[in-house]
């Protein structure tokens, strides 16, 4: 039995890979968010949250969700309390991203969007991946503009991840957005019309 083609979809801070994914979710093609995911993960009753609280002491909020704030500063510049929080929490979002494609194992088509795909060796379970990609002038504007947004946090959050141009170089596709949200779904369309019409291949999943 065939199974979908598994397109991983990721792009740095304000590339527009969220609105890239809506493209996507409105052409049908189910979509996997990572983000939302942990988002889950960490709220009231989401399996993480007890298993963070216990391991990281002052983090649970009084509703039982995880304090993000706190979390942040019990990890800070501590590298190895974060390797423990990826462990607790990588092995739970691997198991919602397989639960998900079991549940559309009859698509032709699904999308993994996943910000850090590179970074955390995602790309492997992908059969091809779709880069989000804008100039960095543009980049810049669109982050900046964001509550709360600073240039020496825009800064830090960059210096986390991989450059653009490196996975721009790693793609099988690149979606542009910087010439407008037309001109990136005509990307996203032929994309689409590539898939069904055979000319991207079913990689050998690996685990």
């Amino acid at each position: 039995m065939s199974r979908p083609v598994i397109l991983g979809l990721t792009g740095s801070i304000g590339m527009g890979k969220s609105a890239t994914a809506a493209m996507f979710r409105a052409r049908g093609v189910p979509v996997h968010d990572a983000d939302a995911c942990v988002h889950a993960l960490y709220g009231p009753g989401g399996a993480a949250a007890a298993r963070i609280a216990e391991a990281f002491p002052g983090t649970r909020a009084a509703d039982g969700s995880v304090d993000r704030a706190r979390l942040r500063e019990a990890v800070l510049d501590r590298p190895d309390r974060l390797a423990a929080l990826e462990r607790l929490v990588h092995p739970l979002v691997r198991e919602a991203e397989e639960a998900f494609l079991a549940e559309h194992a009859g698509a032709d088509l699904v999308v993994l969007d996943v910000p850090l795909l590179f970074e955390t060796g995602g790309e492997a379970r992908c059969d091809a991946v779709a880069v989000v990609t804008a100039p960095p002038a543009i980049q810049r504007e669109r982050v900046l503009a964001r509550p709360g947004m600073t240039p020496e946090t825009f800064a830090a959050i960059l210096a986390k991840q991989m450059p653009d141009d490196e996975k721009r170089r790693r793609a099988d596709f690149l979606i542009e957005t910087g010439q407008g949200f037309p001109h990136a779904q005509a990307q996203v369309d032929a994309l689409i019309a590539a898939v069904r019409a055979g000319e991207v291949d079913r990689r050998a999943r690996r685990s």
